[in-house]
């Protein structure tokens, strides 16, 4: 009498949690050798009729013979399909969140699993994300500064802009000299040790005596300068000069003066208006004082969400994951060097050591990662997401940053998820962000324009 034929069960994965200290984890994961065998000769079994091998007839090769032929290739194959789908599964069995991706290791001795003869093990080493509650959004508390336009502001705003659209005319007179706020055609030519160097002359160059715009001493020996004149000028140039091999040099600088005009006088009315491109003054008016709503909106919302933050960061102490916070000390620190080398960090930050200095920034990196996960998770818990349309128009807007490269932009951010994820990050902290304010108790305050402006120390 037949039997049917029995099915064997293969033993499936097994997870065992091999250490657990702080937010670290280690996660060792065994697949049987039997689970590797049964996928290695289904999939032997699945390709063996498309098989073309010398000696054979198409489709004929003997399954065995395939398998000695590409079993070691079959086999690595499915080792890292396994790695990729189990390691996940493995986490979600444990019910961890990891906070990075995690560090495999292999411990079992890959050429006996390779031939079928040994379980594939391995080992996750990982952080997790804390397990914190976070504060209720509706609890909170937040003052929304708030500061409207005014006419003053206006005749500021278009003071200002007459100002950057100035125009000059040329001096009368036969012993013009040149003085504060003239502007001056010249050629220049710089020289080192008394030989020219690289990027130290021009010809037709216009300056502004005052301006600030060439080197500290440069404009001010300008000053009762003639048109036809021909001086020799010295100055030295700054310690945290951009360009490294003339930064704290002395140079000398031949100069002539080619012509001197002087600011002309600028109203301010329609044929003002008409010359920078509007219709009429109405008109200008109108798009002045559009910007400085939405300049003081922008500021009110920097000084709410900050607000808003700080109370985040109060309201929360949990254990951090030190991974995530060292990558964010990185990347701050980076920068520092970088603005330590081009001579751009503040005064303060410049007298302090670097031992001082990294303590400091590693607090705020602190801030930092304590605050994304405070936000992430209170974006998860009111299923907070970016739609696609939403992050396509934050990527169209970067594209427009780079006139002539939008397509290469946009080919970058879609085929490196990393950056398409770094660009996510931003629109789904704002969400967030107003998502608490929308739920919060926010009382609105009136405040100064100074108040509004002035800026915060930026601690995240």
């Amino acid at each position: 009498m037949a039997h049917a034929p029995q099915s064997v069960r293969i033993p499936t994965m097994q997870v065992v949690e091999k250490s657990n200290e702080g937010l670290s984890r280690v996660i060792a994961v065994t697949i049987p050798v039997a689970e590797l065998n049964e996928k290695l000769e289904a999939r032997v079994k699945e390709v063996a009729p498309q098989v073309k091998l010398k000696g054979f007839r198409p489709g004929k090769v003997p399954v065995a013979h395939v398998k000695k032929t590409f079993g070691r290739e079959f086999m690595g194959e499915i080792i890292n399909a396994e790695l990729n789908e189990t390691s996940q599964k493995a986490l979600d069995e444990a019910k961890i969140r990891p906070a990075a991706p995690a560090e495999m290791k292999l411990t079992s001795d890959m050429d006996k699993v390779i031939a079928g003869q040994e379980d594939l093990a391995y080992e996750m080493s990982l952080e997790i994300m804390p397990d914190f509650e976070p504060v209720d959004p509706k609890t909170l508390k937040l003052e929304r500064p708030t500061y409207e336009a005014s006419d003053a502001d206006l005749d500021e705003a278009l003071t200002e802009l007459a100002g950057q659209a100035k125009t000059y005319e040329d001096k009368k007179g036969k012993t013009v000299k040149a003085a504060e706020g003239d502007q001056l055609t010249i050629d220049f030519l710089g020289k080192l040790d008394g030989e020219p160097f690289e990027g130290g002359a021009a010809e037709d160059a216009d300056l502004v005596i005052g301006s600030g715009r060439f080197i500290p001493g440069f404009e001010e020996q300008l000053t009762g300068a003639k048109v036809g004149e021909e001086k020799t000028i010295e100055v030295t140039f700054p310690e945290n000069y951009q360009a490294a091999h003339l930064a704290g040099k002395k140079a000398t600088f031949d100069i002539k003066v080619k012509a001197i005009k002087a600011e002309a006088e600028s109203k301010i009315d329609d044929d003002f208006a008409t010359r920078i491109g509007l219709e009429s003054l109405d008109k200008l008016k109108e798009l002045l004082k559009s910007n400085l709503d939405q300049q003081y909106a922008g500021a009110a919302r920097f000084k709410l969400k900050r607000a808003l933050l700080d109370q985040l960061d109060e309201a929360h102490d949990f254990p951090l994951p030190p991974k995530m916070v060292d990558a964010e000390f990185d990347g701050i620190w980076q920068q520092v060097e970088a603005d330590k080398t081009a001579g751009r960090l503040p005064e303060e930050d410049a007298a302090k050591s670097d031992e001082d200095l990294k303590a400091e920034y590693r607090k705020i990196a602190e801030r930092r990662v304590r605050l994304g996960l405070v936000l992430a998770e209170i974006g998860r818990a009111n299923n907070v997401q970016v739609t696609d349309q939403e992050l396509n128009a934050a990527i169209l807007q970067e594209a427009r940053n780079y006139p002539g490269q939008e397509q290469a932009v946009l080919n970058f951010y879609r085929q490196n998820p990393n950056a398409a994820a770094q660009m996510r990050a931003p629109i789904y902290e704002e969400k967030v962000v107003d998502l608490i304010v929308g739920v919060a108790d926010v009382t609105d305050k009136p405040i100064t324009k100074e108040e509004l402006l002035k800026e915060d120390e930026d601690e995240g």
